[in-house]
């Protein structure tokens, strides 16, 4: 695996901050924020000085039940080929259930979902992640996701899933340590013991971020600073093993470079004292194997330097040798996933209605948890809603919330953010919202200048249904 460094996640946002920044050696980016034929300047500037530079994809959904879109992936191809990228990462999750094989409408998180350590999703998921690594031009590595909820009847812990993953399909791990601790602290996970049961041979690089906790659950909101149990467990991964690369993530809420140099400087701080701390329990270990006195462990050791593997190797997590960063995978035939797929569709899609739509909850859920994770889904739609249309809560001022929550209980998100906007101003207008006429004369002409013609191709009861409604809406 290639020695990436020290990383931080590139937005547009702080684009000029990284570049200014001492000691980046690689950025990460979201892969579907970029066009390979426009790619932001900054980004190439950073090419050109020799930063690598990943894209981060986070709409493919290879935990779902149906397999990987052909579409998404030959785009996730182009922006490693155009960046010239070592490798891709995705996620561990399902952002979409619903469609032919539940035989009802797609629908759409918005977020990433986590999927049932089960049998059923870890044979589909596999099977997925084959398929992405044959179209995909440079290895693919995959996340572990934080999680506000647990699904019932769980068959393995998250370190046998991941292990098993690995085991079966080759597929490298992107570790988020601050999803790790999330998860300790909404579903009681061990971050401890999860690490012991990873595949560390297989790590391509680290994720490190922070969140906040609200009434004993932890966000994970990638707006705050890094708290310092996300940076105990990195201690804890690096004292297994040297990770490639480690990055930073802050997606909002962005604080003056200082502070972010100040965060890569305690993470920068916590790889090395880790690494010593490793090796001095390596060596208190076999002292201890040959009788001798082991020497103490001190709570706190000096900051140095740590010794690297060659390119291309990890550090063992038992013996500190040197090994190969390409873990093997099974060779026999996988197994027809068309059963599984069909009762992981089922489960997926009855949760996500529960989340998007307000359908009852499934047996076995914790209501009060899905609910928190609803709360989350629909915010989350209403901030970025706001980010990309940010006309519309300046046309509806403080209304734009309120109304925007209520609205997203009980209309899914079908067609991505920008549509999600389009539905929203309509499901305002045909209820004779805003009240204030000015105000709804506003939003009419917003939704009328960017609505546009429906497509030639599209259904005639669709072309007279879209017809009508913006005769409605022009009254």
């Amino acid at each position: 695996m290639e020695r990436l460094g020290t990383g931080i996640g590139w937005r547009p946002e702080i684009a000029d901050a990284v570049e200014r920044m001492p000691g980046i050696d690689w950025v990460e980016a979201v892969a579907e924020n970029l066009c390979p034929g426009h790619l932001p300047e900054s980004l190439l500037r950073l090419r050109e000085r020799g930063v690598t530079v990943i894209p981060h994809g986070v709409s493919l959904g290879l935990g779902g039940a149906d397999r990987p879109d052909e579409a998404r992936l030959t785009a996730l191809s182009e922006r490693a080929e155009a960046l010239a990228s070592p490798l891709v990462t995705e996620h561990i999750a399902f952002v979409r259930a619903g469609g032919p094989l539940t035989a009802s409408a797609q629908l759409e998180a918005g977020h990433l979902l986590p999927v049932p350590r089960t049998r059923d999703a870890l044979d589909v998921l596999c099977e997925n992640v084959r398929i992405a690594q044959d179209a995909l031009p440079v290895p693919l590595a995959v996340e572990n996701i934080a999680a506000l909820l647990s699904w019932p009847g769980e068959e393995m812990t998250e370190g046998q899933f991941l292990y098993e993953l690995v085991d079966r399909t080759g597929v490298r791990l992107l570790i988020d340590v601050a999803n790790l601790h999330t998860n300790h602290v909404n579903r009681g996970e061990d971050p401890v013991k999860a690490l012991d049961e990873l595949p560390v041979e297989a790590i391509a690089y680290v994720h490190v971020a922070g969140g906040f906790e609200r009434d004993g659950v932890w966000h994970d909101s990638h707006a705050h600073p890094v708290p310092r149990p996300v940076l105990d467990i990195l201690s804890e991964l690096a004292s297994r093993v040297t990770p490639p690369g480690v990055l930073l993530e802050r997606d909002e809420n962005f604080p003056e470079p200082g502070e972010l140099e100040r965060e890569l400087a305690a993470i920068r701080g916590t790889l090395e004292k880790a690494a010593i701390r490793g090796r001095l329990e390596k060596a208190r270990a076999t002292v201890t194997t040959a009788g001798a006195a082991p020497p103490p462990l001190p709570a706190e050791t000096e900051t140095g330097t740590t010794a690297e593997p060659e390119a291309g190797t990890t550090a063992d997590a038992e013996t500190g040798a040197a090994v190969d960063s390409e873990v093997g995978a099974e060779t026999e035939a996988p197994a027809d996933t068309a059963p599984a797929r069909q009762r992981l569709a089922l489960a997926q899609t009855s949760l996500l209605s529960a989340l998007v739509a307000g359908t009852p909850v499934p047996e076995g859920f914790d209501r009060v948890r899905l609910g928190v994770q609803a709360r989350a889904l629909a915010a989350k739609r209403a901030d970025v809603v706001a980010k990309l249309a940010e006309e519309l809560p300046e046309i509806l001022a403080r209304e734009y919330r309120p109304a925007f929550l209520a609205y997203a209980q009980r209309h899914p998100m079908a067609g991505g953010y920008r549509r999600d906007a389009l539905d929203f101003a309509e499901h305002l207008l045909l209820a004779g919202r805003p009240e204030d006429a000015e105000t709804r004369r506003l939003l009419r002409d917003w939704w009328l200048e960017r609505s546009g013609p429906a497509p030639l191709s599209a259904h005639p009861a669709a072309r007279f249904a879209r017809a009508t409604r913006r005769v409605l809406l022009r009254r």
